[in-house]
Formats: structure tokens, C-alpha cells, sequence
């Protein structure tokens, strides 16, 4: 192919490690996750293990996208890789990787900010939504509202974040605190299926004015519960804790969208995130009478097909100008704020 052709995205902002091939009408060539599943007995990501595994495993991820596509990187026409934000050290290897892979062909690069790859995941085709939508992005690291006005990154302004942890976040402290593995959001939401939603009152937020989210108090408040009910009570009435946390998760969400929705007029949402991929969200979400794009699954959580996606509408760096690039922990991110 001539370097109009296909579009190459490498993702490893925290223990991912993913490639992805796509065309340039946004067609999905490939799209290869490898999880790390050493992080489960640290009940988190410890980033200096995440670096070393995305080392070990990065080549053979793009051996797999290459053949799964179909390609070589003789066909490729853009080379894109997540600048940040994320776990820097877990950045440096598939952006420094990204850069040598171009360089090696004199190719153009892309440095794509991963949140404008999760509003981008609505991109790929077949295309489900276009701008002007309303942006919810809850995931691990990131939870915010962005009204989107164009495709690319300028487009985008955020209307609220959080003020702490994030959503995801919220779900595997909950987990941990249950004395549920890691990753937490689908074993709490495997446990919660089975309990009763309204058994315990939790804290959404809701008397917080504007557009901000915010969970430490909820994770709190879940720790005091366990507490005040006892060792033998808690572990009786788990499914039932897990269900009235999962739920104050859902509304905190939802009341944020939902006043948003009013303030700017959209009636248009799109989804992106790994909390995304929770169901209980998703039948909120399907209940709110717009025109709701929630990607699936495998495109909610992180993946370099969003990366790919956001990379056709990000100004491409022609070599060798891309060569001292750096990659951002956070602080530099490319939505706009309010």
C-alpha cells in the first residue's frame, strides 16, 4: 500500500499491552489485548512490573496484529502511539516503540492522548456516532464529562472530572474492600448480580452542585459499613454490599450526565471507558431517551483500535520531527477544559 493506506496504533498506558490495524476509513484490520494477569496478587498495577511484561510482550502483540490484518509494515501509512496520559514508565515502551518502528521507514508519526481514544473508539466503523455528542469517559484512571464539537481533539471541552478517584478506581477499591480480586470492577459486578441494590444507602453526590464526580467518600462510607456490620455479617451480606455500591457508582454517574445533558442540550451521548462495559450502567444509560453510542466491550476498555481511530484526526509529525517527543503522566492531556 502507498503510505495513504493503513493506520498502525500501539497502547500501553498501563498494563495492556495493544496493537491495533486499522484502515483510514476506520475499518478494524486488528485489534490485539494481552492482559497481565501478575497484577491480581498486588490487587493492583504496580507500574515497574507493568513496563518490564509490555517489554516481553510488545513484539509478539504486533506479530499478531500484522497477521491478523493481513499486513506487513510495508503497507502501513501512519505509525500512532498513546503519549499519555498513564503510567509513564508503561508509556515509554510502546511510544519510544511507535517512534522507532516509524523512523525505521521514515514514516509519519501520531502522539495521541489516550481520552480523545476513548471519545475516538466511536469513530471506527461502522461509524455509530459523530459530533456533536456529549463525552462520558469512566474508566481505571479517568472519569469526566466533554462536549464534543468535532472529531478531533480541539473539538472537545471538558464540562467535569473528578475531584479524586475515578470511577474504575471506585470499583476496585469496593472489590478490595469485599475481598475480591483484581481487576475488581467485573467480580463486584459478578457479585452484586446477586444481591439487593437497595439494602444498604450509600453516597452518590447528589447535593454536589455542577458537573464534578467524586468516590473516596463512597469507598469510605462502604469501609465503615463493613465495619459496623461485623466480619460474620459482612461476609453473609456481601452480594448485598456490592449491589448497593455498584448502584451508588451507577447514579453518581448518571446524575452527572443527566444534568449535563440538560446544561448543554445534547441529545446525543457517547460512552467510553471500561466502566462502560458494566451492564448496570449500561441499562441506566439506555433508559435515558438520547442517542446513545456505548462501544463494545473490547473497544471500551483500553485497546489501540481507539488509538488508531483518534490518530486520523490528530496532526501527523513528519520524520524526523517526532524524534524527541516525550510521552505525559498527566497535566497535558489534549480535551480543553471548561
Amino acid at each position: 500500500m502507498t503510505r495513504d493506506g493503513l493506520v498502525l496504533a500501539i497502547e500501553t498506558s498501563c498494563d495492556d499491552t495493544c496493537a491495533a490495524v486499522i484502515s483510514r476509513d476506520g475499518e478494524i484490520r486488528s485489534n490485539v489485548i494481552s492482559s497481565q494477569e501478575v497484577h491480581g496478587r498486588f490487587g493492583g498495577v504496580v507500574p515497574e512490573i507493568a513496563s518490564r511484561h509490555h517489554l516481553e510482550l510488545l513484539d509478539p502483540v504486533l506479530d499478531r496484529a500484522f497477521a491478523d490484518a493481513g499486513a506487513t509494515l510495508g503497507d502501513i501509512g501512519l505509525i500512532a502511539a498513546t503519549r499519555g496520559p498513564g503510567l509513564v514508565a508503561a508509556l515509554l515502551v510502546g511510544f519510544n516503540a511507535g517512534k522507532a518502528l516509524a523512523a525505521s521507514r521514515e514514516l509519519p508519526f501520531a502522539a495521541v492522548d489516550h481520552l480523545h481514544g476513548h471519545v475516538a473508539a466511536s469513530y471506527l466503523a461502522p461509524a455509530r456516532l459523530q459530533p456533536p455528542f456529549l463525552s462520558l469517559i469512566a474508566s481505571g484512571g479517568h472519569t469526566l464529562l466533554a462536549e464534543v464539537s468535532e472529531p478531533g481533539p480541539d473539538g472537545m471541552r471538558v464540562l467535569g472530572e473528578t475531584l479524586d478517584d475515578a470511577a474504575g478506581e471506585a470499583f476496585d477499591k469496593g472489590a478490595r474492600l469485599l475481598g475480591l480480586g483484581y481487576p475488581g470492577g467485573p467480580a463486584l459486578e459478578r457479585l452484586a448480580s446477586g444481591g439487593d441494590p437497595e439494602a444498604f444507602a450509600f453516597p452518590t453526590g447528589a447535593r454536589m452542585p455542577g458537573l464534578e464526580f467524586s468516590f473516596a467518600g463512597l469507598k469510605t462510607a462502604l469501609l465503615y459499613r463493613i465495619r459496623d456490620l461485623g466480619e460474620t455479617e459482612a461476609q453473609r451480606r456481601r452480594a448485598d454490599l456490592a449491589a448497593a455500591y455498584q448502584r451508588a457508582i451507577v447514579e453518581s454517574l448518571m446524575l452527572r450526565v443527566r444534568r449535563a445533558l440538560r446544561t448543554t442540550g445534547a441529545s446525543r451521548l457517547a460512552v467510553g471507558g471500561g466502566v462502560a462495559a458494566n451492564g448496570a450502567l449500561r441499562s441506566a444509560l439506555a433508559e435515558l431517551g438520547v442517542e446513545l453510542d456505548v462501544p463494545p466491550p473490547a473497544l471500551c476498555t483500553d485497546n489501540a483500535a481507539m488509538i488508531a481511530s483518534a490518530a486520523r484526526y490528530v496532526p501527523a509529525v513528519a520524520f524526523p520531527g517526532y524524534l524527541d517527543l516525550d510521552v505525559y503522566a498527566s497535566g497535558e492531556r489534549a480535551l480543553g477544559s471548561q
